[in-house]
Parts: structure tokens; sequence; C-alpha cells
């Protein structure tokens, strides 16, 4: 006797309910937690362009070029300098400064590309590294306090 075993039927795919916590996520008041593709710059001939008319400002473990993009958004790029640590400690720079970037954006005046340089040296915390990067910002005239 051959025994035929039966799998189950397919259920329809899971949708989130239209209610609950997720709901209403779009809405502009919402911030985002990533940066959007407009918002990084990832060409050469662009990030070429920052550095050829970008005005310079530096603190320690950071150089900052600034230049007008001629765009209705700002954009972003940071580029650990070539002998720094490894590939985590780039990347966790990387994610620190653009999470910081993110958070002030609503205070920055619009129509900058922002080019962050930096260099290797003792790892700082974030709050240390935000109160750096504001002290930046400021010098550019960029930013304005709340």
């Amino acid at each position: 006797m051959v025994s035929v075993h039966a799998w189950p039927q397919k259920v329809g795919v899971l949708s989130l309910p239209e209610e609950g916590p997720r709901a209403g996520r779009s809405l502009p008041s919402a911030m985002r937690k990533s940066l959007t593709k407009k918002e990084i710059v990832k060409k050469k001939p662009e990030i070429d362009e920052i550095f050829r008319k970008g005005k310079k400002f530096s603190c320690p473990g950071v150089r900052l070029l600034i230049a007008p993009n001629g765009l209705a958004v700002d954009r972003i790029v940071v580029i650990p300098v070539r002998n720094y640590g490894n590939a985590v400690e780039r990347n966790r720079i990387r994610r620190q400064i653009k999470e910081i970037w993110r958070n002030e954006k609503p205070e920055f005046q619009i129509g900058f590309d922002f080019a962050f340089v930096v260099y290797p040296g003792k790892a700082i915390d974030y709050a240390t590294q935000r109160k750096r990067l504001i002290q930046l910002f400021s010098q550019a005239k960029v930013y304005s306090a709340r």
C-alpha cells in the first residue's frame, strides 16, 4: 500500500495591518532612518568638483569640504583616508558621521554638498564627534542653531 502525503495548501501572502504601530510611517513628520539616493554623492567627477570648489574647515580628525551644488537637496560623502584602520573601523566612522549629518540635516541651508575626510587617530564617542561636527557646520555658516 502506497501512502500519499498531502502538503498543506498555501495560505495567502502575509500582509501587515493598516492600523497599529507601523501605520502612518510615510507621514512627512516622520524622519527617514536612512539617506535617500539623492542625498549621497557617489560619482567621482562630483566628488572631484567638491574638492576643487569646496571651502575647507577642519577639526582634529576630520576635514569638512562644502561646495554649493545648485540642487534643492543637500548631499554627503564620507571618505576615510587610505590608512584609516580596517574595514570595520572605516564603516563605523562612516555610519557615525552619516547619522550625525542625518539628525542635523533640518538645520542646514539647502543646496550644498558635504565631503568629510576622516583621518586616523584616537577613537571618540558619538557625543564628542557630534559636538565637533556641529562646530564645523557653524564655522561653515550652513548651520542654524536651534
